[in-house]
């Protein structure tokens, strides 16, 4: 049943993994470098991890018709990934108050530790028609998962 919750169990303080990406050559750009798009491609796919570790992954808020839109984001690039390169997206959430998210992300080459970019993303919690909801007050089981995680 699509209302149903349910909530992968996980203890408090659990750390997360963080999201590894090895990168592609369809991903360089004509300088030979990854071209800076795909940052924020990476930044996605971590955050749909994140959800996932936090027993909260994408397909079960869908069916619960919750979506999560992107409301910002920002980026700081500090040296460049090559192909081949294999970088590692670690995130913190940040900021959560039942209305909105926001994640911090530190990505950096596995092989060396060499920060590569720092960012952030700011997300907002709505329902299939695009109107704004409080998963607090709705889905109070998932808030008190995100609180577990903040």
């Amino acid at each position: 049943m699509a209302n149903e919750i349910q909530v992968k169990g996980a203890p408090k303080q659990m750390k997360l993994a963080p999201y590894e990406h090895h990168t592609k050559y369809h991903e360089t750009d004509q300088q030979g470098v990854i071209h800076h798009s795909n940052y924020f491609k990476w930044m996605e796919d971590a955050r749909m991890d994140l959800m996932e570790q936090i027993g909260l992954g994408y397909k079960q808020m869908e069916a619960l018709q919750i979506m999560s839109p992107v409301q910002s984001l920002s980026i700081e690039y500090r040296s460049a990934v090559k192909f081949d390169d294999t970088v590692v997206v670690e995130m913190q959430l940040t900021a959560y108050d039942g209305y909105q998210m926001e994640i911090a992300y530190r990505i950096y080459d596995k092989a060396t530790g060499e920060d590569r970019a720092v960012a952030r993303s700011r997300h907002c919690f709505v329902n299939r028609s695009g109107l704004p909801i409080s998963l607090r007050r709705i889905y109070p089981e998932l808030d008190t998962k995100f609180f577990e995680f903040k």
